[in-house]
């Protein structure tokens, strides 16, 4: 009796493995902080599409990100706000270069209240806190910084500059008056800034153009759920959704 019951048992629960659905796996998508709401959309629509993937984002700095995927962190897909951290990958093996493209591109400004004089970057060396991301891991910061080097105003910035740990604190440091003004980017101010405005756009030629490449990690390259994402972001209907959010895609 009691070999049947064992035998009923093992027959049901071959049926029952059947029965439920497989699910087809989960997606890590690492992001830089300033594609917060244009990435969630994306992975959004994706999952419209493949109902059976699950999504997971994970934002930060780009370089907190990379440094991330280095030390064994689960990522599938990284998108970087600069072709920097993105090789960074790539050389390390971690980056199948067979799927790298670059999906969007964005333009640094500096933000303050309305009435704050600051419509040049010469005029930033009369302001008193100044924040930028952390040059290190923070594309904004890096960009910025390399803008105050060639513009130059690096020494009457000299303990000025307030460093923050992505983008959008920088722009929060802002909005709460706790500095003067911040360098952020256009699609942060545009969307997310409450107190603050758009003073002046950083110009083009004292740094090199904010450039978002996305990449499909070694590991999410065996996945065809990431490869089919990966395609997806550069589709006509990602391409709108970066877009809607402010980004410049081609």
């Amino acid at each position: 009796m009691r070999k049947i019951v064992g035998s009923l048992f093992l027959v049901l629960a071959a049926v029952m493995l059947c029965v439920v659905p497989v699910h087809a796996g989960d997606l890590s998508i690492s992001a830089a902080a300033s594609l917060r709401e244009a990435v969630t959309e994306l992975g959004s629509a994706f999952s419209a599409k493949s109902p059976d993937v699950r999504i997971q984002n994970n934002f930060a700095a780009s370089g907190a990100l990379a440094k991330q995927i280095e030390t064994g962190a689960p990522a599938d897909v990284f998108f970087s706000a600069n072709v920097k951290w993105m090789d960074f990958l790539v050389e390390k093996g971690l980056i199948d270069k067979r799927y790298t493209t670059v999906v969007a591109y964005n333009v640094l400004v500096f933000v303050g209240k309305p009435d704050l004089k600051a419509k040049t970057m010469q005029d930033l060396v009369k302001l008193e806190r100044i924040a930028v991301g952390s040059p290190k891991s923070v594309p904004a910061g890096d960009y910025a910084v390399q803008a105050i080097k060639k513009a130059g105003i690096e020494k009457q910035l000299e303990g000025k500059l307030v460093m923050g740990k992505d983008v959008r604190e920088c722009l929060m440091y802002a909005d709460r008056g706790e500095v003067t003004g911040a360098f952020v980017y256009k699609t942060d101010a545009e969307q997310m800034a409450k107190n603050v405005k758009i003073l002046f756009i950083v110009p083009q030629g004292l740094y090199p153009k904010v450039t978002y490449p996305l990449g499909v990690t070694a590991a999410g390259a065996k996945k065809p759920e990431a490869v089919a994402y990966f395609k997806f972001a550069q589709s006509a209907e990602g391409k709108k959704i970066l877009a809607k959010h402010g980004f410049i895609v081609e």
